[in-house]
């Protein structure tokens, strides 16, 4: 009997092991099929064909590189803002807030974006989490018809609860507020959401994982932060909503990070973002809200540009636009971003922005959130350094913000990192900025950063363990499914 059952024990451990190995051999199909880089599908085929005990299931949930039903949910949605969107194009021809080619040459940008390129807006810089978080709580006690509010993270903590009570007071005002969170990046617990529920704030969280085919899917996540209110002012930017953002998380210490509040016909384009997300999260079109634009009252005339971006888009948005940013550069060339892990073709792009003479800069924290992004941005060292690139890791605490800077007129704040998740698996919102005078701010403020940060000697990836450098490499062999 015993003998009898260890055969079939035998038999059984022989068909799994069997079962594994076709499923991933199939699923491998797939991933060469399907993922969008050469380097991941090398990545995936070979682990799914060599581990795929634990690879198919990592795969299901996280290799998918298409995110099902979000465009026809977006094609849906864009129908039925045609009236709004007709109406809110020809008001902008109207009043000239149309920024002119001939002046900044957007074309390339807003065929990217799909919004046009406005002009007629204010940008105000925000530098960490007290000037950030200051302006988003006084602009939602402005607000007098609606609030839309969207983050990666919220936490159930000071500010966090500071934001609870705003909305909620605002709603009890009369006040339309609307709150979308990234169900992977927030944990809210129950009593949190059922206050703002019961007070009328419309809360919900983008739900990545509705519909069959996306039922086990958490590999897109909804990264934007934004904020608008009744469609004059808008927020966007680095700092999600939690007191480590504003440095009072004693395991993390001081965080460096960046947001800008705008207003200006630009907000109209960033509600855009706001309603398609809420289109897919609610299945219903988000009502009453303000498309008439209007310059910014106190006649600031910058020029900016929304540009949305993630896994639904018929090109790779996010790349595209840093590509062209950094092939554009002719003088200077600045990037901080706290994840830096690029794929060949922008190390390229920089290699080459610095052999035709412009100053580039890489800003990058010293010690990350993230041992395996710490470890593959050394791997790059080497090949900006042989280009002439200065490479500078963040001293004074964590370094969070998201921004560029081309030449002495283009810059850009967003919550896009250099990294294949930005590029192609997360939904980003960048801000594009012709001028001069904001873009000099944004220099002054990353010249700060330079000044509290090291620059990393040449050879100094080389003067480090061996097992150092193993580590280094394999984590930039891991980078495109990282």
């Amino acid at each position: 009997m015993r003998a009898f059952a260890a055969r079939n024990r035998k038999r059984l451990v022989r068909g799994f092991v069997v079962l594994a190995h076709v499923t991933g051999a199939l699923t491998s199909v797939s991933a060469v099929m399907e993922t969008r880089t050469s380097q991941g599908a090398i990545a995936w085929a070979i682990s799914l064909n060599t581990m795929p005990y634990v690879a198919v299931p990592a795969y299901w949930v996280f290799g998918r590189s298409d995110f099902r039903g979000y465009v026809t949910a977006r094609r849906t949605h864009r129908k039925e803002l045609a009236t709004f969107w007709e109406t809110f194009d020809q008001s902008l021809r109207d009043q000239k807030l149309v920024a002119p080619r001939e002046e900044n040459a957007p074309h390339v940008v807003e065929n990217l974006a799909k919004l046009p390129a406005t002009r007629g807006n204010d940008a105000e810089l925000l530098i960490d989490g007290d000037q950030t978080f200051t302006s988003i709580l006084e602009g939602i006690a402005r607000a007098k018809d609606y609030v839309l509010v969207q983050f990666y993270i919220i936490r159930d903590d000071e500010i966090g609860r500071q934001l609870r009570d705003a909305l909620v007071e605002r709603a009890g005002a009369g006040v339309r507020c609307h709150l979308l969170y990234d169900e992977i990046g927030s944990k809210l617990p129950k009593d949190y959401l059922t206050t703002l529920r019961d007070a009328g704030v419309q809360v919900l969280p983008f739900n990545t994982t509705q519909g069959d085919a996306n039922r086990f899917q958490i590999n897109f996540r909804n990264h934007r932060k934004i904020l608008v209110v009744d469609g004059i002012e808008a927020w966007v930017g680095g700092l999600n909503v939690g007191d480590e953002y504003r440095g009072l998380d004693p395991d993390v210490g001081y965080w460096r990070d960046t947001h800008m509040r705008v207003e200006g016909p630009v907000v109209q384009t960033i509600q855009v973002s706001f309603a398609e997300d809420w289109h897919w999260a609610a299945k219903v079109e988000l009502p009453g809200l303000n498309w008439t634009p209007r310059p910014a009252a106190n006649g600031a005339d910058k020029r900016l540009i929304c540009l949305p971006s993630g896994p639904v888009d018929p090109l790779e948005t996010c790349t595209l636009f840093f590509l062209h940013a950094i092939n554009k550069a002719e003088s200077r060339l600045w990037i901080a971003s706290p994840y830096f892990v690029p794929d060949a073709q922008f190390i390229s792009a920089l290699q080459l922005a610095a052999l035709r003479g412009v100053e580039v800069r890489i800003l990058i924290p010293e010690k990350g959130d993230s041992h395996m992004v710490d470890l593959s941005s050394w791997s790059y060292v080497p090949d900006l350094h042989a280009a002439g690139i200065a490479v500078y890791r963040y001293q004074k605490g964590f370094m969070h913000h998201k921004v560029t800077v081309i030449d002495d007129r283009y810059c850009t704040i967003g919550t896009a990192n250099f990294d294949n998740r930005s590029f192609r698996l997360n939904f980003e919102v960048t801000m594009a900025v012709d001028d001069e005078e904001f873009t000099g701010e944004v220099i002054n403020m990353l010249e700060t950063d330079f000044d509290n940060a090291r620059k990393v000697q040449h050879g100094e990836l080389e003067q480090k363990s061996a097992w150092f450098n193993f580590w280094v490499r394999v984590s930039h062999l891991a980078a495109p499914v990282q």
